[in-house]
């Protein structure tokens, strides 16, 4: 029989700076993979809360105190001797000036450039949920390009700034007319346009149009592979199990949305998995997962709460 691996219970924290950039600190010589970039850490301690391991950690490697902090994600990740359980928070607010007291080269990064660092593998998963927003729009229902364009503008001012294209069954040069309408909105105010559909065919209109990517929905997990990782589009995935999440993460997805939570408008009968079947359902999972349906942006905090990335949904965002 193998021998199990040891399993420890580590935190994290991603101290954020107004510019929006983030603190990555370098594995000292002497240290388990020296040399690589990391997320300021360590091992938790039986006795402590993830928040009291995190206060102590920032103080004795950066000699910060910690006063704002909230949960950004928790999974597991495998080496060959060992499992870790990574809870991750994110930190915008701390006292003091970060120094590497442990001899720790420190730098402060962009997070679309964390890649660009020897960032460890353990850690990459922390770098695409810090490129995602905490709110996704799925577009509804419009009566004419003119209503589509004011509800997107309108959900856009409002602060939305990931965007998921749905038009299921319309005929594609419609699709097309959209997505060209969508892209041109979102791009002035920042934002970023996923179109929804299989995925050859969505990362083709997307190709076109200038779209950042593709959101898949779950019968077609299996063609995922047709296009990623190759393809250096974002990439999102509808899923209802633990069994489509995986499926998703082993294709490539860069993130799910995972629901619905809540009895929804087209579904007011269903009463939905909830936020504890919710949280089961990602445990340990390395991708940034989305809470959907029924839910709005007062859901915020619970989904964050619940291991999630934040909420998505289309009547909450979509109406106004």
């Amino acid at each position: 029989m193998g021998r199990s691996r040891q399993l420890l219970y580590v935190v994290a924290g991603v101290l954020t700076a107004p510019d929006g950039r983030v603190l990555i600190a370098q594995r000292p010589p002497g240290k388990h993979l020296a040399g690589g970039w990391e997320f300021p850490g360590g091992k938790r301690d039986e006795c402590e809360t993830p928040h009291a391991a995190l206060r102590r950690e920032l103080i004795e490697e950066l000699g910060v105190t910690l006063s704002e902090a909230r949960p950004l994600i928790r999974y597991r990740h495998d080496y060959d001797d060992r499992s870790v359980d990574l809870d991750v928070w994110l930190v915008p607010g701390w006292d003091g000036e970060p120094v590497g007291l442990e001899h720790q080269a420190l730098d402060w990064v962009e997070p679309r450039r964390l890649m660009d660092h020897d960032l460890l593998l353990a850690d990459r998963p922390i770098s695409i949920a810090l490129q995602l927003p905490s709110h996704y729009l799925i577009t509804g229902e419009a009566r004419s390009d003119g209503d589509f364009g004011r509800r997107l503008a309108g959900a856009l001012d409002r602060g939305l700034r990931l965007v998921q294209l749905r038009m299921p069954g319309a005929p594609d040069v419609q699709v097309r007319s959209r997505a060209s309408l969508a892209v041109d909105l979102c791009r002035a105010r920042g934002a970023r346009l996923l179109i929804n559909g299989e995925p050859v065919w969505a990362s083709t209109i997307a190709s076109e149009v200038g779209a950042a990517g593709i959101h898949v929905p779950s019968r077609y997990l299996g063609g995922l592979k047709s296009v990623r990782p190759t393809d250096d589009l974002l990439c999102g995935a509808s899923c209802h199990d633990r069994r489509e999440l995986e499926t998703a993460r082993a294709a490539g997805a860069d993130f799910a949305v995972l629901g619905p939570l809540l009895p929804t408008r087209s579904h007011p009968e269903s009463a939905g998995i909830g936020w504890e079947a919710f949280g089961g359902l990602i445990e340990g999972l390395p991708l940034p997962v989305f809470a959907l349906g029924g839910l709005g942006r007062e859901h915020t905090e619970t989904a964050w709460r619940a291991g999630g990335q934040g909420v998505a949904g289309i009547s909450a965002f979509w109406s106004g």
